[in-house]
């Protein structure tokens, strides 16, 4: 029996057009709080116009000093994505080992919780002065933050692998390493795929941070401190909104991801 459209939700279609109206009525209240009502002067909260200015200049313009923040977000995404992906292999690795080793999931998987619950900001200082000003310590910090929530998420899906595949493996006579490397980590992948997407975003976020105490290489993090040194409002606000479009880009990306795996593993309707 299929399910109707109400019991599956709304269609990718509906979510979008209920997206789009949501934008533009936020888009609406800014530029009314803004160009038309004038609450706040111009230097305090700009309006959309002033902001989508910076934006295109700092993306496309053709002058000496535009096209800055085009160059800053190829600097950001290489930075973030080196940092990601090492992150996503220390954490593997070291999930697999916690799940497979109790004595190493009791202690140092109690660490990491502990250490997760640590602002990434609280690291950049310790980073400075242990790897010098300069991008090893964006990336450790980057790393850091990716790679606890990717191994606590590999540990915990591997423990909550339901115990008839591994009775099932055992069976089929898998021996310890069959049975982690062809059952117990197939079964894992749609609970560590979310732990991927956790860990996406708690990367880019330190990033940023982490970027705005790096003076000098081309960055989201530079384009801030920028704006703040030069009172320019509306050249921060047009890189938050940029981080904000990257980082839910990416997100999007590794959701849909996330969304196949669970269809095809029969833990998601089809809509």
């Amino acid at each position: 029996m299929q399910p109707t459209r109400a019991a599956r939700g709304p269609s990718r279609w509906q979510t979008l057009v209920t997206q789009v109206v949501g934008l533009l009525v936020i888009l609406g209240a800014w530029w009314l709080v803004t160009d038309v009502l004038k609450l706040y002067p111009p230097y305090v909260f700009p309006g959309p116009k002033a902001v989508w200015t910076e934006i295109s200049y700092g993306l496309w313009g053709t002058g000496p000093q535009d096209g800055k923040l085009l160059s800053a977000i190829g600097g950001s995404l290489r930075r973030v994505l080196t940092g990601y992906v090492i992150a996503v292999l220390l954490g593997v690795v070291v999930g697999l080992l916690m799940g497979a080793w109790r004595p190493l999931r009791t202690t140092l998987g109690a660490y990491l919780t502990g250490i997760q619950s640590v602002p990434s900001i609280a690291f950049v200082p310790f980073a400075i002065l242990f790897l010098g000003l300069n991008e090893r310590a964006v990336l450790f910090v980057v790393i850091l933050e990716g790679f606890i929530p990717v191994a606590l998420a590999v540990s915990g899906a591997l423990l909550n692998v339901p115990p008839a595949l591994r009775v099932a493996g055992r069976t089929l006579g898998a021996g310890s390493l069959g049975l982690m490397l062809r059952v117990l980590l197939p079964a894992s992948v749609p609970s560590i795929l979310t732990g991927l997407r956790t860990a996406w975003s708690f990367s880019w976020r330190a990033l940023v941070g982490g970027e705005l105490l790096i003076a000098g290489a081309a960055s989201l993090g530079e384009q801030l401190e920028i704006g703040r040194n030069t009172a320019n409002v509306a050249l921060v606000l047009a890189t938050i909104i940029i981080i904000g479009v990257i980082g839910g880009l990416f997100d999007s990306l590794l959701r849909a991801a996330e969304g196949r795996v669970r269809r095809d593993y029969g833990l998601e309707v089809p809509q």
